[in-house]
């Protein structure tokens, strides 16, 4: 396995490292209170760090895999597979700790799992579709919507004295969040409408 692949792979083994700073534990009557109120007040901000590194995996894998020719179709399923978990993970955490509406992101994971039927298709008939430019902006722009989220009690720790703070700080967030879904829909779409033929053929 080469080197872009086992980047991908360590973004996927960070997914439960990120989630277990994510979120409080509540496993039937098994409730650590020092561990939750850890991850309660300093949870968010290593959640962030952590998905930082994992972002960046995912830029270097891609850039490796590029400059030393060491593009795969094992190296396009796992890239896909680790943004996907990675995101969508996180997202749900985010969820339900009560800061993400679960329409926004319901749409998100909606998107996901049309563009991997397609993908299943196109993989039937023998072809690996790679990730597009409307694609990685969208990844993009649900890892910045992401990462301001998971830093946003720093933010409202060290602004806490000034007026509305709050409402600011939470409504760049929101903001952050709503350009991400819109933009997962339109790349979704447009992935829909690009890859139209893969439907025809497996009808005919």
């Amino acid at each position: 396995m080469n080197i872009p692949n086992k980047l991908s792979l360590i973004r996927i083994i960070a997914v439960p490292v990120i989630l277990l700073f994510l979120l409080p534990i509540h496993i039937f009557s098994f409730e650590p209170e020092a561990w939750n109120a850890f991850v309660a007040s300093q949870g968010k901000l290593i959640a962030c760090i952590l998905f930082i590194i994992a972002s960046i995996t995912d830029y270097v894998d891609g850039y490796m895999a590029r400059k030393y020719n060491l593009v795969t179709n094992l190296g396009k399923f796992l890239d896909a597979l680790a943004d996907k978990m990675l995101v969508i993970s996180v997202l749900v955490a985010l969820v339900q700790i009560q800061r993400l509406s679960s329409v926004g992101v319901v749409l998100i994971i909606l998107r996901e799992f049309m563009v991997s039927g397609i993908r299943m298709i196109a993989s039937a008939n023998g072809n690996v579709i790679a990730a597009k430019m409307l694609g990685k902006i969208k990844t993009v722009t649900q890892m910045i919507a992401i990462i301001y989220i998971l830093f946003e009690a720093v933010l409202l720790s060290v602004f806490a004295g000034v007026t509305n703070s709050q409402v600011y700080i939470l409504g760049i967030g929101n903001i952050l969040f709503f350009i991400c879904v819109i933009m997962t829909v339109v790349s979704g779409m447009d992935y829909l409408l690009k890859n139209l033929s893969y439907f025809r053929e497996s009808a005919s």
